[in-house]
C-alpha cells in the first residue's frame, strides 16, 4: 500500500516538491534566532511520543546537564575501572563460557569499535572471532553409515577439517610473530604511522603518484574472469580524520562526499569539477541571507553553465594530481557532535542528517556553516534514513528500542513504534520499496518490518542459519534495499551478508568470505546494483558479484555465493566501503577514446579503523 498525501495528517507526507521550501520556512526564524545570539546555539527538537513521553533537559547544543554516577564501594570510595570491568561477568555466546568482562576486552579483536563494547557491556554478552569462521555449510556432517568405510570416511573428513584450520593458525601465528621479530626496529614507526610491510600505501611509496595497483586477492574456488583485478587507487584522503571512519556517504548527485566517525566532526569531500558549483550556491547564500538553502535536485542537473565553469577551474594548489577526483582538503567540517558518529543520510535537496553516540541527530545542509537542528534521543542513534520520496521526514533507530518517524518542520516525532522482544537495542534502519516499509535491524538478528503509514507492525525475517553457530541471530549491521526487484541487503555480526525476497521473506543469496564478527561494517550496492562491497575485520574489501553466474554453482549451493574478489590497499580493519553513484562523474570517457565505457567502470571509496581513506577507479577491459 503505497503513502497517501494526507495519510499523516495532520502532518501528512507532501511531495519533493514542496519540501525546500517548508523546511526552509519553518526553520528560517529559528536560525535567525540563532544565529543573531550566537553561533554556536542550534534549535534542539525535543522527543514527544503518543502514551511516552520523554522530556529531557537539554542545554542549547543537545547535552544532558547531568552526567551518570561513578560506582562506589561499600566503604563509598569510587571505583577504578579496572575494579569496574572485572566485576561484571559476561557470557561468551560461543561456548556459553562466563568471564569478567575485562578478560573479555582482551580477546576482542583490536579494531573494535565503542557501539559494540558498550552494548557488549550492556548485554553481558559477547562473541569471540572464531564465530566469523562457523556457518551452516561448515556444520554439515556426513551422513553416518553402519559400515566401518563409512564411519572412517567422516572421521578421515573431519581430521582433514581440524588439521587444516590447525595449520592455518600456526602458519598465521608464525607469520604474525616471525614478522614481529624481523621488524622489531620499525614497530614504533609502523604504530605511529599505521603501516605494514605488504600494504601499497605505506610511508614507502610517499610521493609516487597514486596509479598503482592495490593488491588484489580472490577466493580459491574463483578461477575468473575477475572483475576487480585492475583496480587502482587514485586519491589517499587521509590525514583528516583523527580516529576511525564509521560511515561514508555519497550524496543522492554524487558530487559530494560525507564521512564521519571516532573524532565527532561530518566531513564533506567535493568533486573538483563540482566545487564552483556548491562553493557559488555557499557564498550566494551567505551574501542574500534569505535565498533558499537548497536548490532542487533538478536544478543542479540542468545547470550546465555552472559545472563547465567547474570543470575549467585550475587544479588545487595542495596537490598536483590530475587523477584524483576529490580536493585534498575537505569543503566543509561540521562539528557539535560529543560522541562518535554513527550514521549518516543526504536528502535530495543536500540536507545532511548526522547521528551520534551523544543520543542527538543533527540536520546540516551544504550552504550553511552552522547545525540547523539537533533532535534529542534518549539513548544512542545507532541508524537513519531520510524519507525517500519526501524530505520532511526521516527515520531513526536507537538503543532505547524506539523506531522514531520524525518531522522535521514541527521539530517533533511524528509516529513511533517500540520493539518487543527481551533484546531490543535497534542497530540498522533504512527504508524499502521506495518508502512504503521502513525497517529495522536489531542486536538479536531480528529485521522488522513496519507501515510507514502508520508505523505499524507488518512482518519480520530472523536473520540466522538453521545450524551451526549462527543459528543464533548476530547484530543487524546494516540494511540496503534493491530497488525494483522487492529484495533487501542485509548485513550481520556472523560474517555473512544475505540477499532476503520480500515477496515471500526467503533467502534469494548468502554472500560469504569477509570477516565482521563485532564490527558496524555495512554492505551496500554499485551503482547499477550488478556488485556489493564491504569492508572487513582482515583489513580488506571485499567485493561479490549480487547474480554471480549460475553455471558455476552446485545444485546444491545455488544461494551460497563465496565468489568473492578482494583488495588490499590498508592496514587496519577496513571499517566502510561503497562504490560512488555516478562513476561518470568521476571518470568521464574522453573525446575519441573507445577503449572503455563508463558503463564498465567502477569507482570504490574504503575507509579503516585509523581514519584513512582510499579512492580506487576500476576501468574493465572489453
Amino acid at each position: 500500500m503505497a503513502v497517501s498525501a494526507d495519510a499523516l495528517e495532520p502532518s501528512g507526507l507532501m511531495s519533493p516538491g514542496s519540501t525546500v521550501r517548508s523546511i526552509t520556512k519553518e526553520l528560517q526564524h529559528s536560525l535567525d534566532l540563532a544565529s543573531a545570539t550566537s553561533g554556536d546555539k542550534v534549535v534542539t527538537a525535543q522527543v514527544s511520543e503518543t502514551g511516552a513521553r520523554e522530556e529531557q533537559a537539554s542545554s542549547p547544543s543537545g547535552e544532558d546537564t547531568v552526567g551518570p554516577q561513578r560506582p562506589r564501594s561499600n566503604s563509598g570510595r569510587e571505583l577504578t575501572d579496572e575494579e569496574i570491568l572485572a566485576s561484571v561477568m559476561i557470557k561468551n555466546l560461543d561456548t556459553g563460557e562466563e568471564i569478567p568482562l575485562i578478560q573479555a576486552e582482551e580477546k576482542l579483536p583490536a579494531g573494535i569499535n565503542p557501539l559494540t563494547l558498550h552494548i557488549m557491556r550492556r548485554t553481558k554478552e559477547y562473541i569471540t572471532n572464531d564465530a566469523a569462521q562457523s556457518d551452516d555449510d561448515d556444520k554439515v556432517q556426513a551422513p553416518l553409515v553402519d559400515t566401518d568405510g563409512g564411519k572412517l570416511k567422516q572421521k578421515t573428513t573431519q581430521l582433514k577439517k581440524f588439521l587444516g584450520k590447525s595449520v592455518k593458525r600456526a602458519k598465521h601465528l608464525a607469520e604474525e610473530y616471525g614478522e614481529k621479530a624481523v621488524n622489531k626496529v620499525k614497530s614504533v614507526r609502523d604504530e605511529v604511522f599505521h603501516t605494514d610491510q605488504d600494504d601499497p600505501s605505506s610511508s614507502d611509496d610517499e610521493g609516487m603518484p597514486y596509479t598503482r595497483q592495490a593488491k588484489f586477492k580472490a577466493a580459491h574456488s574463483f578461477k575468473g574472469p575477475f572483475d576487480f583485478d585492475q583496480i587502482k587507487v587514485v586519491q589517499d584522503l587521509s590525514g583528516e580524520h583523527m580516529g576511525a571512519v564509521w560511515t561514508m556517504k555519497f550524496s543522492h548527485c554524487g558530487r559530494l562526499l560525507a564521512t564521519a566517525g571516532q573524532d565527532n566532526v561530518v566531513r564533506i569531500w567535493v568533486l573538483k569539477n563540482a566545487f564552483d558549483y556548491f562553493n557559488n550556491m555557499r557564498m550566494k547564500y551567505n551574501t542574500e541571507g534569505r535565498v533558499s538553502p537548497s536548490p532542487s535536485q533538478e536544478s543542479l542537473c540542468s545547470s550546465k553553465s555552472d559545472t563547465d565553469a567547474a570543470s575549467c577551474a585550475p587544479e588545487d594548489p595542495d596537490t598536483e594530481d590530475r587523477n584524483a577526483p576529490f580536493r585534498q582538503v575537505p569543503f566543509c567540517k561540521y562539528k557539535g557532535h560529543t560522541a562518535d558518529l554513527l550514521d549518516l543520510s543526504w536528502s535530495k535537496n543536500f540536507f545532511l542528517l548526522s547521528s551520534s553516540m551523544d543520543k542527538t541527530v543533527r540536520l546540516w545542509h551544504i550552504s550553511r556553516r552552522e547545525c540547523l537542528c539537533c533532535f534529542q534521543h534518549i539513548d544512542f542513534v545507532t541508524a537513519i534514513a531520510f524519507h525517500p520520496r519526501d524530505d520532511r521526514y526521516f527515520l531513526s533507530g536507537s538503543l532505547d528500542g524506539k523506531l522514531r518517524l520524525w518531522n522535521i518542520p514541527d521539530k517533533k516525532v511524528a509516529l513511533w513504534n517500540e520493539v518487543d522482544g527481551q533484546t531490543r537495542l535497534i542497530t540498522a534502519a533504512n527504508f524499502c520499496q521506495n518508502g512504503k516499509y521502513a525497517v529495522i535491524g536489531t542486536y538479536d538478528g531480528r529485521c522488522i518490518f513496519y507501515d510507514t503509514e502508520r508505523l505499524k507492525y507488518h512482518t519480520q525475517i530472523h536473520v540466522r542459519s538453521t545450524r551451526g553457530r549462527n543459528r543464533v541471530g548476530r547484530k543487524i549491521t546494516g540494511i540496503e534495499p534493491l530497488p525494483g526487484e522487492n529484495k533487501i541487503l542485509v548485513t550481520s555480526n556472523d560474517s555473512r551478508i544475505r540477499l532476503y525476497d520480500l515477496r515471500d521473506l526467503s533467502l534469494s543469496m548468502k554472500y560469504k568470505g569477509y570477516v565482521n564478527s563485532s564490527s558496524q561494517i555495512k554492505a551496500s550496492f554499485s551503482h547499477d546494483y550488478s556488485f556489493i562491497v564491504s569492508g572487513s575485520e582482515d583489513k580488506y574489501v571485499y567485493i561479490w558479484s549480487t547474480y554471480h553466474d549460475l553455471s558455476k554453482f552446485t545444485s546444491v549451493r545455488r544461494d551460497r555465493n563465496d565468489f568473492w574478489e578482494g583488495i588490499k590497499a590498508h592496514n587496519a580493519v577496513v571499517t566502510s566501503a561503497i562504490f560512488a553513484p555516478q562513476p561518470g562523474l568521476i571518470v568521464p570517457q574522453e573525446a575519441g577514446d573507445s577503449r572503455h565505457s563508463t558503463d564498465h567502470t567502477e569507482v570504490l571509496l574504503s575507509a579503516d579503523f585509523t581514519g584513512a581513506i582510499k579512492v580506487f577507479i576500476n576501468v574493465k577491459k572489453y
